[in-house]
């Protein structure tokens, strides 16, 4: 499919009607900085060495760009490895397949390190095991957020923002006076969440 450099910064779009953990989406390597740039190899290896490709197709999605180069997402729903194919293709490719991983620089290395050393566990696994996906810790800050940024477009006020996510008697306590931390932390919230939503929903990946 074309590549795109629309608002998301993904090389395509699922139908937004899909629920989240049937959706593939293959962010640009430049908005997802662990996207992990291989070369499929023209020439025979070892045995060992290669990758049976039928050990990827059921998590395995690729997405073409204007210039033929191919983009591909390894993902369960919950979580996910993004691959450029930076010569060569995956979606011409039969049987086993060798790949060199590039892999360069300090930070650019560590990012790309944690993919690869993923991606060798799926291949040796067969699942996406949990220990090599660690809790986010700011999703829960993410998805409160989220709420925010709906409830305020649904033309909730910042009280009853405060209600919905701290309860009604911590907003009573909070609200007005010298005590109105609630309504200071529910200003922020909303001040972050118009934020993320005009583009700096970009840079969470970029924090990793």
């Amino acid at each position: 499919m074309p590549w795109t450099r629309r608002h998301g910064g993904f090389t395509f779009a699922e139908h937004p009607d899909l629920p989240a953990p049937e959706a593939r989406i293959i962010w640009r390597a430049d908005i997802d900085p662990a996207t992990l740039p291989v070369v499929i190899a023209n020439h025979s290896a070892p045995v060992e060495e290669s990758i049976e490709l039928g050990q990827l197709l059921p998590w395995l999605r690729i997405a073409t760009d204007t210039m033929g180069r191919e983009h591909a997402v390894l993902s369960d729903g919950l979580r996910h490895l993004r691959i450029d194919i930076m010569a060569g293709s995956l979606t011409h490719a039969r049987g086993a397949v060798l790949l060199h991983y590039e892999i360069w620089g300090s930070q650019t290395a560590a990012r790309r390190l944690r993919t690869l050393e993923r991606f060798l566990d799926l291949v040796r696994t067969g699942r996406f095991r949990a220990p090599l996906y660690p809790a986010d810790p700011v999703i829960g800050r993410g998805l409160a957020l989220l709420r925010v940024h709906d409830a305020r477009a649904s033309g909730a006020s910042h009280r009853e923002i405060g209600e919905a996510l701290f309860g009604a008697q911590a907003v009573e306590a909070g609200w007005e006076g010298r005590t109105d931390h609630v309504r200071q932390r529910v200003r922020r919230m909303v001040k972050s969440a118009r934020a993320m939503a005009q583009g700096g929903y970009r840079l969470l990946m970029r924090s990793k």
